[in-house]
């Protein structure tokens, strides 16, 4: 129980205090995924990664009744981490579900890097509430 705590807290703060630089024009990966996995920018100016994208799994359903839309999981605990959103073209924007913990948020998505096909790479920038975090993913499989 107090690792979930020390978890949950962990998210919190990391959402409240920190945000990504990789929508600015300056960014070392705006042309591709060089801190692939959920990361975030520290206050050292520093990309932070909670998780790997080697510990992610990206699935691309095109034709769900939603239609396009994006499902982000960890592999090991895909009840506990996931993400879902329909922003999935190039510079669209919307909002998302992430789930962590058994908690749900709402998120704003803008979808700065899209594919089609399995190994395409993807970049959603996640905000709410003045935090800012993002997903640098490959797809894994695509319907």
């Amino acid at each position: 129980m107090k690792k979930t705590l020390k978890t949950l807290l962990l998210f919190a703060v990391t959402f409240t205090l920190y945000n990504c630089d990789n929508d600015n024009g300056n960014a070392s990966n705006e042309t591709a995924c060089n801190y692939e996995g959920f990361t975030f920018l520290d206050t050292n100016n520093n990309t932070q990664t909670l998780i790997p994208e080697s510990d992610l799994f990206t699935d691309f359903f095109n034709t769900s009744s939603n239609g396009p839309e994006v499902e982000i999981y960890e592999t090991n605990d895909p009840g506990n981490f996931n993400f879902t959103t329909s922003v999935v073209t190039l510079n669209g924007t919307g909002t998302g579900v992430l789930n962590f913990n058994g908690s749900t948020y709402t998120v704003n998505v803008i979808c700065q890097r899209t594919g089609s096909a399995i190994g395409d790479e993807m970049r959603f920038d996640l905000t709410a509430s003045g935090l800012e975090v993002e997903f640098c993913v490959v797809i894994d499989a695509f319907h």
